[in-house]
């Protein structure tokens, strides 16, 4: 495979496959659609948008995400069994452009204590699924389970088999993150130089992060003659995480003389798909995250700080706004109009439909005569709030007593139509008001989950809370933001309630009488 000064690789996001079988991760059809569209804008080459014959939910999705997708690739991923490859072909059917991804475990340890299946079954299970997924597409992709574990004669023979029958991409996932850069480079190296018409495919490298390589690893990969990257936004997915999308892409982008390769990623939306992602999943961003934490562009200390006066690439090997990070500036008010809060979500990176945009406006409004200045993290906080005006249970008013003599709770909730009020007491106010929630609403749900931060700095910041309930094997997150943390905490709380008694409902139709 040839390795030209700008080769082209290709972006495979699996945020909404890989990256919501993190634990917690797991995201609403609305949210993946959000998601989906979002990566689309963004130019990202294929979207792995789920699992069809996991679940009908599953199914649905990446249905539903053919339908909207207008560039990328939607993929479907599927085991090496007929009925997987013809649920994610009817799963695929409405996407203009289409690709089924089909894999078998290559590792001795996972054929024998998972397949539990001979070499040569395994080999034979290669072709017979991608000849099927042929039937249905001719972008087909196939991936070797675990195989940075497998003995490099037998992923010769899978990779040629695969090719044989019809696959266009082949895929040699790290999936439990074992490898270093060295042997993974070593892997593609050996592939090229031994599989026959390894030219009729592209090579592609996907790598969990379980000993924080999974961005160095693909990479090497890369430079090794790969030619496709799968990753996730935020590196979310499995255990560790995936190989992080906007580390590989700025990685490239800032170092093209080790990296002299092009994506067609718009950098300038990586804020925003990670804000978005963080906010609908509940996991925040660490500060120090490479290219999209708070800190990533911060300078605390003095020496540091006289550099960026005097130049800023003295301790900035990028420049902010290239990954689509603005400097926070007090610019819309209690007065500011439509007009200057559209211009300003298209500055952010939003493109909101009408309805949206009516709905966000008044939000904006409110928090504008409760906050003097409103900043930019204020609005992209704003939008990330979970209310949904179909829910059962809404939040209608709450007065909370606090202090070192007790605290109480007053609450009032709409629910299914009726409004009803309860007083409580707890251990602290946040506790007090969701002991009144479970009057108003009987439930047992567990809260694993209750995180606050502050949204910008002063005292009159909104605080952005995150719930998450659980039960019976079910999750839920809740998010909402607010000058009050009180009432941030309250919403949070029910919007994750309303969500968990959408997933029990949908869990019991899909289990049936």
């Amino acid at each position: 495979m040839s390795t030209s000064a700008k080769d082209r690789i290709i972006i495979f996001d699996t945020t909404l496959r890989d990256g919501e079988q993190s634990p917690g991760c797991s995201m609403y059809l609305e949210e993946k659609l959000r998601m989906a569209e979002l990566l689309d804008r963004m130019g990202v080459d294929v979207i792995e948008a789920g699992f069809p014959i996991a679940s009908q939910g599953d199914f649905e999705s990446v249905n539903e995400v053919a339908k909207l997708v207008k560039n990328a690739a939607v993929a479907g991923l599927c085991r090496a069994k007929t009925a997987d490859i013809e649920a994610a072909a009817e799963a695929l059917k409405p996407a203009k452009r289409r690709r089924i991804h089909t894999f078998i475990s290559t590792s001795p340890l996972h054929m024998k204590h998972k397949l539990q299946m001979p070499p040569e079954d395994v080999l034979d299970a290669v072709t017979q699924s991608v000849t099927t997924a042929r039937k249905f597409t001719d972008d087909v992709e196939w991936s070797a389970e675990d195989a940075t574990r497998t003995e490099d004669d037998f992923l010769c023979r899978c990779v040629e088999a695969a090719i044989k029958a019809g696959a266009t991409t082949i895929n040699i996932p790290d999936t439990v993150g074992y490898t270093v850069p060295e042997d993974y480079a070593a892997i593609f190296t050996m592939l090229l130089a031994r599989v026959p018409d390894i030219d009729k495919a592209i090579l592609s490298v996907h790598c969990h992060n379980d000993l924080g390589l999974a961005v160095a690893n693909s990479m090497a990969g890369i430079k090794a003659g790969a030619r496709q990257a799968e990753c996730t936004i935020n590196g979310i997915g499995e255990r560790a995480g995936n190989a992080a999308m906007e580390e590989m892409v700025m990685a490239m982008r800032t170092r093209p003389d080790a990296y002299p390769f092009e994506t067609g990623i718009d950098t300038t939306m990586i804020m925003s798909a990670s804000r978005t992602l963080s906010r609908i999943t509940g996991f925040a961003v660490q500060p120090n995250k490479a290219i999209v934490g708070a800190n990533a562009f911060a300078h605390e200390s003095g020496i540091h700080q006289d550099g960026m006066l005097k130049h800023a690439q003295t301790y900035e090997i990028m420049t902010p706004d290239s990954v689509g990070l603005q400097k926070s500036e007090i610019v819309l008010g209690k007065h500011s109009g439509r007009h200057a809060l559209r211009k300003k979500l298209e500055d952010l990176g939003y493109n909101l439909g009408e309805n949206a945009f009516q709905d966000a406006f008044k939000r904006f409004k409110d928090l504008a005569d409760n906050k003097k200045n409103v900043f930019d993290e204020d609005i992209i906080a704003l939008l990330g709030d979970d209310r949904n005006e179909n829910e059962r249970i809404k939040f209608v008013s709450l007065t909370v007593s606090a202090g070192s003599q007790g605290q109480s709770a007053t609450l009032s909730l709409e629910i299914d139509g009726m409004v009803r009020q309860a007083d409580s007491s707890g251990n602290g106010p946040v506790d007090a008001i969701f002991n009144a929630i479970r009057i108003l609403f009987p439930h047992e749900a567990s809260l694993p989950l209750y995180q606050v931060h502050a949204v910008t700095g002063g005292t009159d910041a909104q605080a952005e809370v995150t719930v998450r309930l659980e039960e019976k094997g079910l999750m839920a997150m809740g998010q909402s933001a607010d000058v009050d943390t009180m009432v941030a905490s309250c919403r949070a709380y029910i919007y994750a309630l309303n969500k968990l008694l959408r997933k029990q409902k949908r869990t019991a139709n899909e289990v049936g009488p």
